[in-house]
């Protein structure tokens, strides 16, 4: 700051500005400062600027909303909920020293847990789904202790923490597959709390512009740490969120400064640095930095010295005056002036160590909530200043703190004394659990402000209204075929997406989600025909307005096109993959991406949607290594099902034709919406064209589609020579041609099959040995794979346009010799041709493979395979694909 060259002038300037403030108020004062600010920009003067406000609550003691409840009681209640949330922890490590847990995190943000629970996150009634909260993951046993006390957990499945195996347990972190009832988000994977957060609220509001659920003034809370701040996912979305004026989403930053390992702005102030961020981008910032007692010292700091101190120190000082103590503080922060050393003089050492910080302070916190659930037009954050390991003795403040999963029993009785546990010095050891008699003040208290908020939190719906899947004849345009026509399944996909939005039952419930990829798919019809969702309309005319499928956006638009953002449009999937979880309203989203871009991008949200059960598409598009030729290494995808099959309940498929497709769809729809069944589908498609046959004819083949694997073309022809071809995706194209080179050129009939799933023939492969395995003398399980080949004629090969590991899964159950071919190693631009060639799964190669088998089988000679290769011009020293 400058030095005043003249005081009394400064002093005029603000004292009219007092004037104004005390007789016309703050939006006069608001439009003058303003007003003076493009005053000074238009003549050219570069005003000072900041984003950040000084290191001090943003609300004054004196604007404070007065919190309602009884004080006393509610920290009665928060200590023994910290007492049992220790206890928890310890007690299961006194078992098994390598469950580990977490203590201090839970200690450092009770208060702002606790203040929520009494006053603000509303449960679920009859007439709103109630308030949105995503925990902070290790603050879970905090979250165990409380419902332990509500009666909603018992002493049982507490001392089960971290042991679920014999279903009684308590999962570590916040998992909705592990406790479906109960947890609602996961959100221990750092950075997807907050991302999927931003997109539940957007998602909340697109549901209530469309009409489909109310908003009924619900909120999403996150509560995170400042540490998680430094996830890119956490901060990736926040501008999302100021443009869309999300003023449902309220995000309290518990700002204990540490990371895992130390300080997370040892050498700058995170609070500081986290204002300025979410300012810039549009939210409303509450900072919570300094509790009660620092307000009398406030009100003596009449030229501002302490805040100037306040403002230059950083958090690793900060860290410092709390891990050691009272005299430390009163010498390194308040003794760098005389005038400091001689405002607390009057402070005992322990009196300057128990200056609260405003995360700890109740009355802080509420009066942040009040204002946060009240502002309008933004989104909120509240950056609220805390202590890591708060009241656990040695261990606050200190950098191990994070790994501390039990306290030493001095620790612990102080623990003890300071919360005022009744439990004797003889019994401390034992760590018990303390919950008073039900019918207690405390207990009666805690049910009176749960029943006054709707019940208790979380909780969550695992069922909601079922929609009765269509009939496959409503995908007739894709079943029938296209003639001669040549259409890709991508095509197809958009086909019977059009008929799905059209229908009368549930079109209004299908959410086509894209990154901004729409005209790439094909899309781009619906533009006009659902709308582009925008919360604000479209403000201006779009240039191809002239045109038939124009760019349209729409308040009540039905498409979310989320910009070239993956990570947010998956996290937009999820929470309409989950509407009927939270908000009871079953929807069914469709997000289509180039397939590279999935699985592989977003691995992180995928498994998340496995945990979270959301329930709906995923289209990876574009699909396969040499199919999606022209765009070369970082497009072309060769291992996505790889990665789908790692998820349990994600069922993939890679169908060839459009008439799979669609009872892949179909059978999905019941699945998910009809039986209500927690899976959830990742589909490829592709951009190549070629004719699409019609359905054929009988139940065999609809549940051999469903299954994975059936016949496609079958040979009846007797044949001293055949094999049994296997393909899928637009290789089972190549498939097809190569059957015609072996039966033309070679004398070698086939079959011909169609594999949708190879991950869902091997996960029934899997359970019938697993079941034949355990029941040794019942009659033995025979894996679908083994029964649709033990008849068969000559050996199995099969190609994919995916590592050969995909194909290669099945291995186990294939009867007789089995030949896999795939595209392992990095993809290349180049025709799609040649890109078959090169890796070595085009018709020629198929062929060869063909022969191999039967050579192998010692049904031709060796020469014939080499003639096969030479009449193909496949050179045998050429590079493995794999490594070039």
């Amino acid at each position: 700051m400058q030095n005043d060259v003249d005081p009394i002038e400064t002093q005029e300037w603000l004292e009219a500005l007092d004037s104004v403030l005390e007789k016309e108020g703050e939006d006069r004062a608001h439009y003058l400062l303003t007003r003076l600010a493009r005053y000074a920009s238009r003549a050219g003067t570069q005003l000072p600027y900041s984003i950040t406000t000084p290191y001090r609550n943003t609300i004054p003691s004196s604007r404070e909303a007065r919190m309602p409840g009884d004080l006393f009681m509610e920290r009665r209640i928060r200590s023994i909920v910290r007492w049992n949330a220790m206890a928890m922890v310890m007690r299961a490590n006194k078992s098994d020293a390598d469950l580990g847990g977490h203590i201090s995190s839970f200690q450092s943000s009770a208060t702002l847990y606790d203040i929520g629970f009494n006053y603000f996150f509303k449960g679920p009634t009859e007439d709103s789904e109630g308030d949105l909260v995503y925990f902070q993951g290790h603050t879970a046993p905090g979250i165990y202790s409380r419902a332990f006390l509500e009666g909603r957990l018992t002493e049982e499945q507490l001392d089960s923490f971290r042991q679920e195996v014999d279903g009684k347990g308590l999962s570590s972190y916040p998992h909705p597959w592990l406790m479906p009832d109960f947890w609602q988000f996961p959100t221990v994977s750092m950075g997807l709390g907050p991302l999927q957060a931003i997109y539940q609220a957007h998602f909340m509001k697109y549901l209530d512009n469309r009409g489909m659920a109310p908003a009924n003034n619900r909120k999403v809370w996150a509560f995170l740490g400042d540490g998680e701040m430094d996830e890119p996912e956490s901060m990736g979305a926040i501008g999302l969120a100021g443009r869309e004026k999300l003023d449902n989403l309220i995000f309290v930053v518990n700002c204990n400064l540490q990371r895992l390992d130390g300080p997370v702005r040892g050498n700058g102030k995170v609070i500081q640095e986290l204002e300025g961020q979410f300012r810039g981008a549009g939210w409303n910032v509450i900072k919570v930095v300094w509790g009660r007692h620092w307000d009398p010292l406030f009100a003596e700091d009449k030229e501002g010295l302490m805040q100037q101190r306040m403002d230059e120190c950083v958090d690793g000082d900060y860290q410092n005056y709390k891990a050691k103590g009272g005299a430390y503080t009163r010498e390194h922060f308040f003794g760098k002036h005389p005038e400091l050393l001689d405002m607390v003089s009057h402070l005992s050492d322990d009196d300057i160590y128990k200056l609260n910080r405003g995360g700890h302070d109740p009355y802080k916190v509420y009066a942040a909530y009040h204002a946060a659930v009240n502002h309008t037009g933004q989104p909120t954050v509240i950056l609220a200043k805390t202590v890591k390991g708060y009241a656990t003795g040695s261990s606050a403040s200190a950098n191990i703190t994070h790994s501390v999963k039990k306290l030493p029993l001095e620790d612990l009785r102080s623990f003890r004394d300071r919360f005022d546990i009744p439990i004797k010095d003889e019994d401390i050891e034992r760590v018990p659990y303390y919950r008073p008699d039900p019918d207690s003040p405390e207990m009666v208290y805690m049910r009176k402000r749960r029943e006054s908020l709707g019940g208790y939190v979380p909780q969550r719906r695992t069922r909601s209204t079922s929609l009765p899947a269509p009939d496959l004849k409503a995908f007739e345009a894709v079943t029938k075929g296209s003639g001669e026509r040549e259409i890709s399944t991508t095509m197809a996909f958009v086909r019977i997406l059009g008929a799905l939005v059209k229908d009368k039952n549930f079109g209004k419930n299908v959410v086509p989600i894209v990154p901004d990829e729409a005209r790439t798919f094909g899309m781009e019809g619906m533009f006009r025909q659902l709308g582009i969702y925008s919360s604000k309309g479209q403000l201006y005319t779009p240039m191809d307005s002239d045109q038939v499928m124009f760019y349209k956006e729409d308040k009540k638009g039905q498409i979310l096109q989320e910009g070239i953002n993956e990570a947010g449009s998956h996290a937009a999937w999820i929470a309409a993959g989950t509407s009927y979880s939270f908000n009871n309203t079953p929807m069914i989203p469709f997000y289509a991406f180039y397939s590279m871009f999935g699985f592989q991008r977003t691995g992180d949200l995928a498994w998340a949607s496995g945990d979270i059960q959301a329930r709906g598409f995923l289209i990876g598009a574009t699909a396969g290594r040499t199919t999606l030729n022209g765009e070369g290494l970082q497009h072309q995808d060769g291992h996505s099902h790889i990665l789908a099959s790692t998820i349990p309940n994600c069922v993939s498929y890679d169908p060839t034709y459009g008439y799979e497709l669609a009872v892949i769809i179909q059978d999905g729809l019941r699945r998910m919406y009809e039986d209500q069944e927690s899976v959830f589908y990742y589909i490829t498609t592709m951009n190549e064209n070629y004719k699409q046959p019609a359905l054929p004819e009988g139940e065999e083949v609809i549940q051999g589609i469903i299954k994975g694997l059936y016949c496609f073309e079958q040979n009846s022809k007797k044949a001293k020579l055949k094999v049994q071809l296997v393909g899928c995706g637009t290789i089972l194209e190549e498939v097809r041609a190569a059957a015609d080179i072996l039966r033309k050129e070679f004398k070698v009939e086939s079959d011909i099959w169609s594999a949708t799933s190879f991950n869902e023939l091997r996960r029934e492969g899997l359970d019938a040995k697993r079941w034949n395995m355990l029941n040794p003398s019942a009659e033995q399980r025979v894996p679908y794979v083994t029964e649709c080949f033990a008849n068969r004629q000559g050996p199995v090969v099969a190609a994919t346009d995916y590592m050969k590991l995909y194909a290669d899964q099945i291995r186990d159950f294939v009867p007789t010799t089995y030949i896999t071919l795939g595209t392992d190693g990095f993809g290349r631009s180049d025709s799609r041709q040649k890109l078959r060639e090169f890796f070595e799964v085009d018709r020629y190669y198929i062929t060869v493979a063909a022969l191999h088998a039967l050579k192998e089988e010692g049904k031709v000679d060796s020469k014939v395979v080499a003639d096969a290769m030479k009449k193909f011009s496949i050179d045998p020293t050429k590079a493995n694909p794999l490594y070039c």
